[in-house]
This record gives structure tokens, sequence and C-alpha cells, in this order.
């Protein structure tokens, strides 16, 4: 009964290094803010197909964390189905939806707000990286949010080249620019591992997308050492990410952490870490 109220319990990993600490979501998330501090919540969640998770598990999801924004990836959406979803949550009446046009239902992205921004910008400009639905940045008074599901390297790593050598540095330039006018928080899926090693088999995953040391050294070059913060790896440093969590109990971990949303078996998913510069 416990592993099911504790998913990331069934979560160990097979070769454990001294000093590790697993990240337990009950002890190691932050303490909520005080009633008189002002802030916005923000969450981050890569469904793995929209349409698997009912409007009943999100309003729940709502009810419980109580968010002011909720960041979607991988929504397999078409530009028709987007107003099935327009008022998914109550009281959360802003919704902004990217969809694929180069293959339908495919990547995806959405927001859902309670709070109205002042503005929205649907990927980052440039015609070759915005035809998946990739990237959506809404700006708010004081910071712009990104919510971006960055591609991977595809089976095979077809597109490595494509992600290390021209998606990343092309998507950092746009969030630094974005920097000039405002600070920014990136919120979504990276699809690389970073730090992290994977749990089921860490020693055989030098040739699978996210894991390899180009990948990890892109990540590196254009995110760590331009200024982004890692706030997951910034809060608990020798903490290991124990991360995928969905309802077949799935361990291909893909570098990502498990947060206190996935206790729900029902929701299928991984939430996914926010960055943002110091």
């Amino acid at each position: 009964m416990a592993s099911r109220q504790e998913p990331w319990t069934k979560l160990a990993h097979s070769k454990k290094s001294p000093g590790w600490v697993a990240y337990n979501p009950k002890t190691m998330r932050p303490k909520p803010l005080g009633d008189g501090t002002a802030h916005m919540k923000i969450l981050s969640y890569n469904v793995n197909g929209l349409t698997n998770v009912s409007s009943g598990q999100f309003s729940a999801l709502a009810q419980r964390e109580n968010f002011d924004v909720l960041c979607l990836q991988e929504t397999h959406l078409k530009e028709g189905d987007v107003k099935d979803f327009k008022e998914l949550i109550a009281g959360y009446d802003h919704s902004y939806w990217s969809c694929s046009v180069a293959r339908l239902e495919y990547s995806g992205t959405g927001v859902i707000s309670r709070v109205k921004p002042i503005s929205v910008q649907y990927g980052i400009g440039t015609a070759e990286h915005d035809q998946e639905g990739r990237v959506i940045t809404l700006e708010f008074d004081n910071f712009y949010l990104v919510n971006a599901y960055v591609p991977n390297s595809g089976r095979g790593l077809k597109r490595l080249v494509y992600r290390v050598d021209d998606w990343d540095p092309c998507f950092s330039d746009f969030v630094e620019k974005l920097e000039s006018f405002k600070p920014v928080i990136v919120a979504g899926d990276l699809n690389c591992a970073c730090q992290e090693m994977d749990i089921h088999n860490p020693a055989a995953k030098a040739d699978d997308a996210g894991f390899t040391v180009e990948e990890r050294e892109s990540f590196e070059i254009n995110f760590t050492m331009r200024g982004f913060v890692d706030t997951f790896r910034k809060q608990h440093p020798k903490a290991v990410g124990y991360t995928f969590w969905g309802e077949n109990q799935r361990r291909n971990n893909k570098g990502w952490r498990l947060d206190y949303l996935l206790q729900d078996p029902s929701l299928t998913g991984y939430m996914i870490r926010t960055f943002f510069r110091m």
C-alpha cells in the first residue's frame, strides 16, 4: 500500500553510489510561502498525450496544488482539438496552445493560467524551429515564463546534430534576448539528463537520446555556463532525481525529477524542473 501512495519508493537505483540521497518529495519540496508573500506558483508537466488525462484529474490537481500556472508539454493535440481543452480547469480562464503543423498530433505545448499575461508569443521566431509547437512564452508583470518541449535526438540519434548544433544555441539566444527586458523562468522538458544517471541501467545509456556526451556538453555550454540555474540541483546538490512514474510503472528514467504530483498513479507523465537565471 505504501508503494502506491509513495511511488518513488519503487525507484531504487541499481548501482547506487556512496553519499547519494534519493529524492523524496515529502521531505525535499520547498516549504510553502507565507500568505503575506506575493508569489505565483508554476507547475510543469509532460502529459505524454493530453487526451490520456481527464479534466477531473486536472481539477483535482488544481485543488490540491493551488497553482497559478500550469505548463504542459507533449500534448499531441491538433489545432482542431484545442477548443475541447480551452476550459480544462474551472477558474483558470486563460489558456494558450501551440500545435505541431509539421506532423499532426505530434509534440505540442500548452499553458493554463488563472492570471492573464501581458502578452503571449508562440515559438522562438525562427521558422526552422517553430513547426512543431514546442515553445510558448508568457509575459507577466515581473518576469517571462517560457514553456518549452525541447526536441530530443530521436531514435538512433538521427536528430543529434540538429539538437546540439542548431536548436540548443538558438533557444538559449532566444531566452537571453528576453532576459534583457525582464527575468526569465524556463519550465518544461529539456530532454537532457544533465547531471543525472538512468536509475535502471546507468552504465548503458551513452548512446541513448538525452544521455549522450554531446547533449550533456551542449546543455552545459548553452545553459549552465550562460547563467541558467538548475533549481533542483541548487536545492539538492547531492540528491539523485528519481523521476519517471506513470500508470504502467515504467522505469525508463530520462533524468528528470519525480515530484508530489505523481503520487496519483492515474496521472501519467512526469514533472519537469524549472530553470532560471540568477
